[in-house]
């Protein structure tokens, strides 16, 4: 069995030695565009691209800058390449976590230049936090923390067309990385 996984874009990745020039945004899209946040426990389908996008715009509503935006647009492209993992499980995987700590820096490298230092990355994880807090009240009723998470952003927690999210997805990578990026 070959040490690779064969993304849509034909590369052949290899998720355990990974090569920053294999990695691509139309597979980081395409691949997002397609998987469900929660497991497939929602009652509809929204997407982990869905959630970046809204990741994105919640960043921005804070005025965080382009940099930040497009970081809170990546924080799970690594889920593009290694599949997305439920935090209580995730917790208990060391190895997992690591292989996705790798990645993701090479994600962030490749696309922002640099990754995140660690207050950068608080605010990330704050982003990223609040969104799922709103996406499960949205669609399971249940509040995930103890006290509200305030969002400045107006997320829309629908279903939406995979090619849609997937062209949206890398219509804002290529704006943000615009402005990052020179």
């Amino acid at each position: 069995m070959a040490e690779y996984i064969t993304t849509y874009t034909k590369v052949h990745f290899t998720p355990l030695d990974p090569k920053k020039e294999d990695i691509r945004i139309e597979d980081i899209a395409h691949a997002l565009s397609l998987m469900t946040r929660a497991n497939g426990h929602f009652p509809e389908f929204y997407s982990v691209g869905q959630h970046c996008l809204a990741c994105a715009d919640e960043a921005r509503a804070r005025n965080a800058g382009a940099y930040l935006e497009l970081a809170c647009l990546l924080h799970d492209a690594a889920e593009s390449y290694l599949a997305d993992v439920t935090r209580p499980v995730k917790q208990h995987m060391d190895f997992y976590r690591q292989t996705e700590k790798k990645l993701l820096g090479l994600i962030y490298e490749r696309f922002l230049g640099r990754v995140p230092d660690t207050e950068e990355c608080a605010f990330i994880k704050n982003v990223d936090n609040t969104l799922l807090y709103h996406e499960f009240y949205h669609y399971m009723g249940e509040r995930l923390f103890d006290e509200p998470m305030r969002i400045f952003s107006s997320p829309r927690f629908v279903t939406c067309n995979f090619a849609e999210t997937e062209q949206q997805y890398k219509e804002r990578y290529f704006a943000l990385a615009a402005q990052v990026m020179g």
